[in-house]
Parts: structure tokens; sequence; C-alpha cells
């Protein structure tokens, strides 16, 4: 990672005073204004600091994200668009409603557009009608799960997408999704430069799997693993209540075994935790099916919490099949291993009851808790004081418990997942006692 390439693209020079700074009181300061120098470390360790200063080269830094004293966009002949797109995510409305509060009630800007169904709405034939935003209008929708804009999947005509910028008059586009909607923003911003437009493009992060890179979390996150916490136990309890019983939950976690690692640890009830980025064996002396078996014979009970993802070394990837965004559709890791564990038993007339739950849309659905809604609002606000400064092809981050402002192609060039020799992985296996390996030599 070298400073280069953290460096955020800009419109051109600031000249418009922030409406922020014009109503300030000059003996009381409402806002502290961040400067275009001001950085945050990517690495913080006195390790880095003598390796940066025995080698004399800039540290690895993010722009820091926060308001600016000028700013690009005259607000009063700023128009906006907002867009969702991807799987639903706890948070979706609360981002929507904080970007409309932001820019109505601090920067007075009104002409505010929702683009409906994704980067569908801004495809002619799709026919999608575009919705007049306004703050009453979506005053209580952080209440609902899902997204009030409507989302859809799916690459889209990128020169239409920009026609229908250009057509639309719209001077900054906001986009709410994971890393496929940041590379679809990314590809935007593309063609806006190509055609030396002056509009910018602002991502904010939305992946319930908290794996998009260079982030300490993403919206979302939190209220999955907060509802998962109370599935998993009842799940428990229902293990818990039969002899040799068997509780099996599937969480989210395509490619990462975030949402998986931190249920497991607020519960401190799972025993064994499988996740993607640890492969395992189910038969031989070490593999999965020998050892939860000797869990029963001691216990009696085992609560089983497996990601999506895990395990897909068991089918046929040669012709797998893709979704509309391109990604590999998973198979069912939860209904395999259930069915696996049952055959095994049977077969061993080994006594057993086991249930199986996967309450995945019923997470994804879900209204955000408190400490996400919160940090739906700082990204948000975050992301229009960069956007209104002229700043493009960015998203919002977080990193050392500070906002920050990460160039979208770094952001999406590859994924965060558990660094299986870190502390987090260690404290599940801590916590659930099983091995560090479930692989036969």
């Amino acid at each position: 990672m070298k400073y280069d390439d953290l460096i955020v693209t800009s419109l051109g020079k600031c000249s418009v005073v922030s409406p922020l700074k014009t109503s300030q009181h000059e003996d009381s300061p409402v806002y502290k204004f961040v400067k275009d120098d001001e950085r945050i470390l990517y690495e913080g360790t006195l390790e880095s600091y003598y390796h940066y200063r025995d080698t004399n080269e800039n540290p690895a830094s993010f722009e820091k994200a926060g308001p600016k004293e000028t700013i690009y966009f005259e607000p009063a002949k700023t128009k906006v668009a907002i867009v969702t797109c991807g799987g639903i995510c706890p948070g979706l409305n609360n981002v929507i409603r904080a970007l409309v509060n932001q820019l109505v009630y601090r920067y007075g800007i009104t002409r505010i557009l929702g683009i409906q169904y994704g980067y569908e709405g801004l495809i002619p034939k799709y026919n999608h009608a575009v919705i007049e935003l306004t703050a009453p209008m979506v005053s209580d929708i952080y209440q609902s799960g899902g997204t009030f804009l409507g989302t859809s999947r799916g690459n889209q005509d990128v020169e239409q997408m920009v026609d229908t910028l250009e057509i639309l008059n719209i001077n900054v586009l906001f986009c709410i999704g994971g890393d496929g909607t940041l590379r679809g923003a990314h590809a935007i911003f593309k063609e806006i430069e190509k055609r030396k437009l002056r509009i910018a493009v602002a991502g904010i992060p939305k992946t319930i799997d908290n794996d998009i890179d260079l982030m300490q979390k993403s919206f979302g996150f939190e209220t999955a693993f907060s509802i998962a916490n109370d599935i998993i136990m009842n799940a428990h309890n229902e293990a818990h209540g039969a002899y040799n019983g068997i509780a099996l939950v599937k969480l989210m976690g395509r490619d990462s075994g975030f949402i998986a690692a931190s249920a497991a640890l607020a519960i401190q009830e799972v025993n064994f935790v499988l996740i993607p980025e640890v492969p395992f064996d189910l038969y031989g002396p070490r593999g999965f099916l020998k050892l939860l078996r000797k869990r029963l014979e001691e216990r009696h009970h085992a609560v089983i919490v497996v990601a999506e993802g895990a395990g897909q070394d068991f089918f046929d990837s040669e012709n797998a099949e893709r979704d509309a965004s391109g990604n590999i559709k998973h198979k069912d890791i939860g209904i395999y291993l259930k069915e696996k564990i049952s055959e095994e038993f049977k077969a061993k007339e080994f006594p057993h009851s086991i249930k199986y739950i996967d309450p995945s849309y019923i997470i994804r659905s879900a209204p955000a808790n408190a400490n996400d809604s919160k940090f739906c609002n700082l990204l948000s606000q975050n992301a229009v004081h960069a956007a209104l400064a002229g700043k493009t092809d960015f998203v919002v981050g977080y990193w050392n418990n500070e906002f920050t402002l990460v160039p979208i192609p770094m952001a999406v060039a590859k994924r965060k997942k558990i660094d299986v020799e870190g502390e987090l992985w260690w404290n599940v296996l801590e916590a659930t006692g099983q091995p560090i390996s479930m692989k036969n030599r």
C-alpha cells in the first residue's frame, strides 16, 4: 500500500464558501473544518513508523472525511440523485434519510431525485419513474427495513446511465451498495471523466458481510450479528432440550465469515463455527463429523454456525451458475451439512435430533439497530461533505475510529476476509473449543 494509491480524485478548485461557514457565529463556531492535507494513517504501529522514518517515504494514509470551509458546487444550482443497489441490508433507509436531511437542512439543496430499483432506474427501457425526495417524505423511513427506493442487481449499460444523468442535469450521484455497486459507480465515473462532465460520484459502502476492504466496518453488520445472537440463543435452547440435540444455523457470509464469528463471540454457546476462510474435512479422524460426534458423546448437545460460503469445495464449481451481479451462486452448505450429519449418524445408529435454521432473509430485512443507525447517519453526512467539495470516485470509509475517503478502485480491489492467524479467529477458537484445524493430514 502506497501513499499515492489512496489519493482521492477532485473535480477542481473549491471556491464557494460553504453554507456551514456562513451559518457560524465568529464567537461560537459550530464546525471544525477539515483541510485537504489532513490524513489518517493506514498503519498505526511503531514498527511502521520506524519503517517510514528510515526509508523517508510518505506513509500510506487516507484523506480525512469531514466538512470543508469552501466547496465546489454552489448549493442553489446543485441537483443530486440517490440510488440503492444489490441485496437489502439493515440501514439502507437510514442512509437515504440522512443524505436528504444533510442536503436540505445543512446545505440548502432541495433538488434531490431518488432513482428507483438500482441502476435499472438510469436505463430508459425499464421506464422506472424517479422520485423527487423531500425531508418530510423520508422522515419516518428509517423505522422500516429494506430500501425506500427499491433495488436491483446486475450490470447496466454505462453510457446509457450517464446519458440519463446528463438529461436529468445531475451534479452529484450517491451510490449506496457493496463491491458490485461500487464497481458500477467507478465505471460511471470513468464515462463521466471521458465526457469531461462535472458530476461527482460518491459511494456509501453497504455490505452486511462486512467484507469491503480498507474499512473497519460497514453499516448493517452490527444489526445482523445482533439479531443472529438472539436466533443462536433460541437454537441453543432447542438443541439443549433434546438428547444429542444438534442446532445448525446458517448465516450470511459469501466470502467472509465475520457475521458467524462475531455472533459466536457474542453468544458464547456455539461449539463449531464454519467459515469460508477455513477449509475443513467432513470425514476422517480429524474431520468435522468425528469431532461433532465426540462433542455429543460428552455433552449431548451441539450448536453449529456456518457461513453461507463455507465448504464450497464440497461442490462441483466447474459449471457453477452466476447471479445477475456476476457472483458465483453458492450451493446451500446448510442443507448439505444437515443431510451429511443425518446420513452419518443414521448409518452408525447414533441417536440424534437435528434442527436446521436459515434466518438470512429475516436478518437482511430488519431495520437498523441504534448503533448502526448512528453509523449510517455519520457515513451519509461525510459523503455529502466530500461530494459537495468536489471529491469524486470515492467511498466513505472508517479506519482507526475515524471517517475517511477511499478511492473506489482501492476499496474493491479485493475482499476483506478474516485473518485466520489474527485475534478475531483465535477468540472464536477459544470461545467454541473447536480445534485449529479440521483437516486430515
